[in-house]
């Protein structure tokens, strides 16, 4: 694959704006069929320095529609994919936006820059652009865009810093990052260093494009193409012009993970020692994921909901304020395809409404009060989506996901099989960096093994199936290779235990509520028993292992 990447000149005259525009017209002119990827630097409808935001805003206004048309035009005329960085209109003002457009000059995608620079944050009269930033203060995963079997990556100047951000674009597996990009102040060892850790630590190429200040400047310019192994492929330093590389996309780094370890990508490798819990932007909310919080635990079974009802955020609120290792809660899909959190099927225990959660969509469930049965004090409290419980709390604890869905041979009454939801439900736990802080439960083996062909990442609990065999579930979880199993009683005794750990299986429990009960369990080798009455089982249960 050929990739054009486009190095125009800047002045920081700007009585120089027309003339700095029409010589990137023509650097854009110049490409030809021959190239797959073009890529044109940051703000292109700027050509060169503006003093203040009257000029700034002037000169989106002149060029804006021109760089648009250009843009397409050129993505026909070479019959390339082009990445171009421009103002992007809104009720707000203009966001500064890298627009994706495919080989026949449609708009794929538009990503707004995720770190808005100070000047674009200000307002005029703090001496700014005034720029539409509010997006920027709600979380968003990284974006990417996919073109042609090929997933890219976004950077824009002031992103370039970010290094805690790194990990979280290498996560979404990203094959190319593009940096339509300004860096008027660094210096071209700078970013160099900066493009190579990037890459490195991304196992991605970047294809950035800046603008050069002058054959003789030693700062900004320096459009570039790095490899996944770090190596500097094209530098144009201060050249102005057009640099063209060949690359294959899909080419990656591996490397030993450590002496004698198998290959991995950097990130891969490094991500086996992050501890994230120690880190920025993670804080003292978050937890160590799954494989590191240390057991026994007690799971706060539907929450905390002998004092709050179940499968509320109070429920959940509560336990994690409280300490809580695990909250368990339900999902359904509504009739709309809405996940929402529910033990039943049906919604007459704890609601006001009636019949089956799949009968109503998620609109219609909000008429319907899911606090008022619990207490007065809960009165108006709504039915909870699966989404605001990740939201609000991932990474804070570990969640216990029964997947009520995937039991419908078990709580299905129509007959007709609901849609498992796989894609959404994977894709939510990614979206929120939750999958290494939840595993998800369900008594259908077979739904089991079709979500870890989706999500292979996401551990496994095999629920309890109506076989009263005390070896039944350790034995599925075996056959499936899953990490967990949650025992029912009385349908187990230590011999269920003893072969589940000695296949490295851990051993839920439902359930206790009476804390000699749950000190019981604990003496057997339990790993996580869950519990309504969350407090008095924790406190018991620490006070007995303290006594040991």
């Amino acid at each position: 694959m050929k990739a054009c990447i486009i190095q125009p000149y800047y002045s920081f005259d700007p009585k120089d704006i027309d003339r700095c525009f029409d010589g990137m017209m023509k650097l854009i002119d110049s490409c030809d069929d021959s190239a797959d990827i073009i890529v044109l630097p940051e703000y292109c409808d700027i050509p060169a320095a503006t003093e203040n935001a009257a000029q700034f805003n002037a000169s989106i206004e002149k060029y804006n529609d021109v760089v648009m048309k250009k843009a397409v035009e050129t993505a026909r005329r070479c019959h390339a994919m082009v990445f171009a960085n421009f103002g992007f209109k809104t009720e707000n003002g203009w966001r500064n936006t890298t627009y994706a457009f495919d080989r026949d000059g449609n708009i794929t995608g538009k990503y707004f820059k995720a770190h808005p620079a100070p000047s674009e944050v200000k307002t005029a009269e703090q001496g700014g652009n005034g720029m539409d930033c509010t997006y920027s203060y709600h979380y968003e995963e990284p974006y990417t865009v996919e073109m042609e079997g090929i997933r890219f990556g976004f950077m824009t100047c002031y992103d370039f810093y970010m290094y805690e951000g790194f990990a979280s674009l290498a996560r979404k597996n990203v094959d190319v990052i593009i940096g339509c990009s300004h860096q008027r102040t660094d210096t071209h060892n700078a970013l160099d260093l900066i493009g190579r850790f990037l890459c490195y630590n991304t196992n991605a190429y970047l294809l950035r494009s800046s603008v050069s200040l002058g054959e003789n400047s030693e700062i900004c310019g320096c459009s570039m193409a790095v490899s996944p192994k770090g190596e500097m492929i094209v530098n144009m330093k201060n050249d102005v012009g057009v640099a063209t590389v060949e690359f294959d996309p899909h080419d990656k780094y591996y490397k030993p993970a450590g002496y004698l370890g198998k290959p991995k990508s950097h990130y891969d490798y490094i991500d086996e020692g992050r501890r994230p819990w120690l880190y920025r932007p993670g804080g003292s909310m978050m937890i160590p994921n799954d494989a590191y919080l240390p057991y026994p635990r007690i799971c706060a079974h539907r929450g905390f909901s002998t004092i709050a009802p179940e499968n509320s955020m109070p429920a959940f609120g509560a336990a994690v304020a409280l300490g809580a290792d695990e909250i368990e809660f339900d999902i359904w899909s509504t009739k709309d395809g809405e996940l929402v959190s529910i033990h039943d099927s049906s919604l007459s225990r704890v609601s006001t409404g009636s019949g089956f959660i799949w009968e109503h969509t998620y609109e219609e469930l909000l008429n319907y009060d899911f606090g008022v049965k619990h207490g007065d004090h809960f009165k108006g409290l709504k039915i909870v989506k699966f989404e605001d419980i990740l939201k609000k709390f991932a990474c804070t604890t570990i969640m216990n996901i029964h997947v009520k869905i995937w039991d419908e041979e078990v709580y299905r009454k129509d007959g007709n099989p609901p849609d498992p939801q796989y894609e959404k439900i994977a894709a939510l736990l990614h979206k929120y960096d939750c999958e290494h802080h939840c595993y998800t439960m369900t008594v259908s083996d077979k739904c089991h093994r079709e979500f870890h062909e989706i999500a292979p990442d996401i551990h496994r609990c095999v629920g309890w199936d109506g076989n009263k065999d005390p070896l039944s579930m350790p034995r599925r979880a075996i056959a499936l290779g899953a990490e967990k199993i949650q025992l029912f009683k009385p349908y187990f005794d230590q011999s269920s235990v003893d072969l589940a750990h000695e296949h490295g299986i851990l051993c839920n429990v439902f359930w206790a509520d009476d804390p000699d009960e749950a000190c019981r369990y604990i003496d057997m080798g339990i790993d996580t028993i869950l519990s309504n009455d969350y407090l008095n089982v924790a406190n018991a249960v620490k006070a007995h292992l303290k006594s040991k």
